[in-house]
């Protein structure tokens, strides 16, 4: 293999890039990113950089010595539109196009949006310019802030916008945030954030349209499916992402929330049979043996499983992890790790809820399935280590 390249100038698109180095690609590397910058961390742009504590230097995944070291060729802010998987060629805007015989796909995810209308001061936060756009409309006076979504990102939103000292009120269409992820007792527990930090919290209802007025079209209020209107300067839409697929529609591989491939991140055929040995996938945008992580520790350790495969030309080795997420709000690191099913049962281990720093167990049949903690980091990689060895003994 003489040449490869990495479609995504993302975290999982860079460790692809150091991986090729590192296991001994020395032939043509070339780097498209859609984003003008070089890749950079995007956890920060929810906490330290929306409330200014970092700037966006300490963002940046790798130091110039680091990028020189990958000898790469970099087509930043280039967007690409299509891949001919039988004349190895990627296609760019502008009507260019790249021939090379191998590819990563590491193209993220993009935010979900409304529908309808979005006034100005409408934000969404993904990416580096999302957030310095979001950060100049919080900037000065105190804003009423609607964030839409309690997930990760929109409780991160909310706690840097409380902590920035503007009037938050986050809106939830389930019963209680992150319900799907810790179960109804441990979801009520870390809502309960909200309303500690004077956060207002509504569940149970979504959005139906947002309301804008004067010349500029500035938004003015939310109004919610149970027919209230929220007064509001600025919303932050933080329902979910999807896979940025789009640009692969008609190419032949097989689609299905994600680019669908083995659990190596070799992709198949459309008939999601024969694997393409020339392609693999990492991060956000691969749906790997059924299943497509949105976080970062899986965007990094799937890379260099996916780049030994695309080199050796076929599936010799597979990616198998434990399912592992953080999140920092309020002043709180809340960290989980497993697969918790419905009907897991969390047990106190440690610590205590009403103080918002404990270490819960879920149990099933006696056994452990996956562990939770709210500030009590040393504890918790202690029980997330033994998960580990329990849940794949045989990994080497």
């Amino acid at each position: 293999m003489k040449s490869v390249a990495v479609i995504g100038a993302s975290l999982a698109g860079l460790y692809a890039a150091r991986a090729l180095r590192a296991q001994g690609f020395d032939g043509r590397l070339v780097i498209v990113g859609d984003e003008r910058h070089r890749p950079y961390d995007r956890p920060p742009l929810s906490k330290d950089f929306l409330t200014g504590a970092a700037g966006q230097e300490q963002l940046a995944l790798a130091d110039a010595e680091e990028i020189a070291e990958l000898d790469a060729e970099w087509l930043l802010g280039t967007r690409a539109t299509g891949l001919d998987t039988t004349a190895g060629a990627v296609l760019l805007d502008g009507g260019r196009s790249l021939t090379t015989d191998g590819v990563v796909l590491a193209t993220g995810a993009a935010p979900r949006r409304l529908p309808g209308a979005a006034p100005t001061g409408t934000h969404t936060l993904r990416t580096l310019d999302d957030a310095q756009a979001l950060r100049t409309d919080l900037a000065g006076a105190a804003r009423r802030v609607v964030v839409i979504g309690a997930g990760f990102i929109g409780a991160e939103v909310a706690s840097s916008c409380a902590a920035l000292g503007h009037e938050v009120t986050v809106v939830e269409a389930a019963p209680l945030p992150l319900l799907p992820q810790l179960g109804e007792e441990m979801a009520r527990i870390c809502a309960a954030l909200h309303a500690d930090n004077r956060v207002t919290l509504l569940t149970g209802t979504g959005v139906s349209r947002l309301h804008g007025g004067g010349t500029d079209d500035r938004l003015t209020a939310v109004e919610l499916s149970d027919g209230r209107l929220l007064p509001a300067d600025v919303v932050v839409v933080g329902i979910g992402v999807r896979p940025h697929t789009g640009w692969l529609e008609g190419s032949g591989l097989p689609l299905d929330d994600g680019v669908v491939c083995d659990a190596g991140g070799v992709v198949c055929d459309a008939g999601g049979v024969t694997p393409l040995s020339r392609i693999v996938a990492v991060g956000d945008v691969a749906r790997a043996a059924g299943s497509r992580a949105e976080h970062w520790t899986s965007a990094t350790e799937q890379a260099a499983v996916a780049v030994r495969n695309l080199l050796a030309g076929s599936t010799v080795a597979t990616h198998r992890s434990l399912p592992y997420f953080w999140s920092d709000q309020y002043g709180v690191r809340i960290q989980f790790a497993g697969r918790r099913a419905p009907g897991d049962t969390p047990r106190l281990v440690e610590g205590s809820p009403d103080d918002r720093s404990f270490l819960a167990c879920y149990e099933r049949d006696g056994r452990t399935t996956a562990v939770l903690a709210l500030n009590r980091p040393r504890p918790f990689m202690r029980h997330r280590r033994e998960l580990a060895r329990a849940t794949h003994p045989a990994t080497a």
